[in-house]
């Protein structure tokens, strides 16, 4: 409940991470013979590239190279795009040119490539166009040709192919800005590694090196030490003010004592000074302790904050695992959310999965306002004291894993499903009734056959489209599992 003199309720928004966009190239193509020969064509063009720059700039932070209809330019096209370190390449077709004058353009980035086959017009008069009307529209020409060329040259390429004003089409152009964003996000991303992760969880143990070389994250190994001075340090003022955006955030149950609280509020705090002395982005994090000693405190106090932090687009993944952060991270820089969550039960009455997790989660997706629960015990994890419990929104949700292959590369898994109302659990923890295509025991079976890690991560709406894009760009596996 509020506190008193508070305004009510704190209002938590889906965080947006970091607020990076995407930073992409973009060029059209044409070819310089035409202009002498069809008066207006080179204009026309320019003016159609001009609009779909504009619109990608709603999504994307754009780098712009114009119209190229030389060999020469598009040389310079691609050192201004490897300049700029671009996250992707918008391949604009506007007419026919030859796949010479656009390869240039994209090797130098190294990134990946999507080529933009819009047609003007959703049909010709095939009575009165001319020529040059026909090659205004003739986008679909030369896409086959630079296909073939990027193939050979072993760069990563997709296409889009509709109108200029294709609403489908311009809803793949922005998936390909959003997911460009979560890779560029991941990349240079500081993911903190806090004790070790649950000692016998096969299906978590990671290769740092792994995830360094295939996502480009760095992984910044932490002490318990290290949050055990910022948590010392902490004075008296600051515990109060974090108590007080604790009451303002959750519902606090009675079954939650003060003492309990207050240290919980003092971790929260050296977990904010952790993150900003260390500059993380994210945080996978376990230690089990023993005997009552300070590291066992620590770690059972680790709840609240690590659920603010995640809120504000610092997700904090349990049990050391690094995988699943990773998850989180991408969930989150869609604006997703993305909750740490795993397989709780089967409901075969009502045909859903329960899911969630004990420790932190996405407040910010909370179905109303989360609550703190006071536990005696922490099943299957030292020590006791504050946990979060709440359910995701209800709408559509989709999970979203990241697991290892037998070869030793990443895999990334999703489903869409939806979150529906009616009770759940109150044991202080997250848990949501989830309902997706197949049945309970034919999704089970499904997901299950992908060799997935036991934990994932739940976001709000439906972005499996986005994420099959994140994976492509990646060069990872993807599959949507109970896809009809």
């Amino acid at each position: 409940m509020p506190t008193p003199g508070s305004s009510g309720p704190r209002v938590v928004e889906v965080s947006e991470g970091s607020g990076q966009r995407a930073k992409v190239g973009v060029f059209g193509i044409g070819l310089e013979a035409y202009w002498e020969q069809f008066d207006g064509l080179k204009r026309k063009l320019e003016a159609y590239h001009e609009s779909v720059q504009e619109r990608i700039g709603q999504w994307a932070t754009v780098v712009p190279s114009g119209l190229i209809d030389t060999a020469p330019k598009a040389y310079a096209a691609g050192e201004r795009f490897a300049e700029e370190s671009v996250d992707l390449i918008f391949c604009h077709a506007a007419t026919y040119a030859t796949s010479s004058q656009v390869l240039p353009a994209v090797q130098r980035a190294g990134v990946p490539v999507v080529v933009l086959n819009l047609q003007p017009s959703s049909s010709l008069d095939y009575a009165k166009a001319d020529t040059g009307e026909w090659l205004a529209n003739c986008s679909a020409c030369c896409v086959p040709e630079i296909s073939n060329a990027f193939e050979r040259a072993a760069i990563p390429f997709n296409v889009v192919s509709g109108t200029l004003h294709d609403e489908d089409a311009w809803k793949e152009i922005e998936g390909w800005c959003h997911a460009a964003t979560a890779v560029g996000t991941l990349r240079g991303s500081r993911f903190g590694f806090l004790g070790h992760t649950y000692p016998g969880m096969l299906d978590m143990y990671s290769d740092f090196t792994m995830h360094q070389a295939q996502l480009g994250l760095h992984v910044e190994v932490l002490e318990m030490d290290d949050l055990h001075e910022r948590v010392e340090n902490v004075a008296e003022e600051p515990i109060a003010a974090k108590l007080e955006e604790t009451h303002e955030t959750f519902e606090v149950d009675e079954s939650v004592k003060g003492e309990d609280l207050e240290w919980s509020a003092r971790v929260s705090i050296g977990l904010d000074r952790l993150a900003k002395d260390f500059s993380l982005d994210a945080l996978a994090y376990y230690y089990r302790g023993t005997n009552g000693s300070v590291y066992e405190r620590l770690g059972a106090g680790l709840i609240l904050g690590n659920s603010l932090l995640t809120a504000r687009g610092i997700p904090a993944s349990g049990e050391g695992d690094l995988k699943n952060a990773v998850a989180m991270k991408v969930m989150d820089s869609l604006g997703a959310g993305g909750s740490f969550t795993e397989f709780y039960a089967m409901d075969f009455d009502e045909g859903f999965i329960l899911m969630g997790h004990d420790g932190p989660g996405h407040i910010a997706i909370s179905d109303g306002k989360p609550a703190l629960r006071g536990l005696g015990v922490y099943h299957g994890k030292a020590g006791y004291g504050v946990s979060v419990e709440f359910g995701v929104k209800t709408g559509p949700v989709t999970i979203f894993g990241v697991t290892q292959t037998r070869e030793g590369n990443l895999k990334l898994l999703a489903a869409e499903g939806e979150s529906l109302p009616g009770p759940t659990l109150e044991i202080g923890n997250t848990n949501s009734r989830l309902r997706f295509a197949l049945p309970p025991a034919s999704f089970m079976n499904a997901w299950c056959e992908e060799g997935p890690t036991h934990h994932c991560a739940l976001g709000v709406g439906h972005h499996a489209g986005t994420l099959r894009k994140v994976a492509r760009l990646l060069g990872l596996e993807f599959v949507e599992v109970g896809r009809r």
